[in-house]
């Protein structure tokens, strides 16, 4: 019995946590998935858009909070973290004890330290400033983790929507549409280079 062939590869894969951050995912004509909240859900949907599509890339859309001051709009992510893997004494906070992998994970582009995990940050953390994070989010490192050990590229393009403080659910909710305004804007200018088409003017 001969064996399935592979899909033929793609350029670009698209993952994004929710639809409220990217409404119009589905009009960028390349795969994509709304990967769900935290970092579990985000590995199951990444992994999920390898098989299915294998991309050269994966671009994370998304939103973050910013837990310094400077970083603002739309931002290209540099170096992620796992700020919620505590299991000392065994390994330092954000690193996996009796893992050989990466503790940090690099994109190869310029730009901040997005620091990943699954809560809500609402308030300062010293461990940010010690680790030089500029960002949180919920997502990122289980993305990246998985691009890792397929051997995808990936990129991040994160939007800062609120301060990481006590009213960050409200302002996330009120700034989504300006984030997915600055995405799109960057697609339109960046498309060619990822390899897509652009359309006819």
């Amino acid at each position: 019995m001969s064996e399935k062939p592979e899909p033929p590869r793609c350029a670009v894969a698209l993952a994004v946590a929710l639809p409220q951050e990217l409404q119009s995912a589905a009009t960028l004509g390349v795969p994509f998935a709304y990967t769900g909240v935290g970092k579990v859900q985000a590995a199951i949907a990444v992994a999920d858009l390898i098989h299915l599509h294998r991309p050269r890339l994966v671009l994370n859309f998304g939103s973050v909070g910013r837990v310094r001051p400077g970083p603002h709009g739309l931002l290209e992510v540099a170096r992620v973290l796992q700020r919620d893997m505590l299991a000392e004494p065994l390994a330092p906070r954000g690193s996996t004890p009796f893992h050989d992998g990466p503790h940090a994970l690099e994109s190869g582009w310029p730009g901040v330290v997005c620091a990943t995990g699954d809560s809500f940050v609402t308030g300062p953390d010293a461990w940010f400033g010690a680790q030089g994070v500029d960002v949180v989010d919920m997502e990122l490192f289980a993305m990246a983790a998985v691009c890792h050990s397929k051997g995808v590229a990936w990129r991040a393009l994160k939007f800062v929507s609120d301060e990481a403080n006590a009213e960050s659910g409200q302002d996330w909710a009120a700034n989504l549409r300006i984030g997915e305004q600055l995405f799109h804007d960057w697609w339109q200018h960046h498309r060619a280079a990822l390899g897509l088409a652009v359309p006819a003017a």
